[in-house]
């Protein structure tokens, strides 16, 4: 089984919003350079407040393949 193009895109558009963010708040003109560990911990932060409120599935979040 592999994931949608929809869930794909989903994928992408929570990363891409992450880095995004990281950049936004960072207070100089500095950037980071793309690292998908720094933004994975991120992302399993926000994913575990959300779904710890009951917003959204992790699934719905950042979809994955069932194992």
């Amino acid at each position: 089984m592999a994931l949608t193009a929809q869930q794909i895109e989903r994928q992408d558009f929570v990363d891409n919003a992450i880095y995004n963010l990281i950049n936004e708040l960072i207070p100089s003109n500095k950037e980071m350079e793309w690292n998908i560990e720094a933004i994975a911990e991120i992302r399993d932060a926000f994913q575990a407040q959300l779904v710890e409120r009951g917003i959204c599935t992790a699934q719905e979040f950042y979809p994955y393949i069932e194992e």
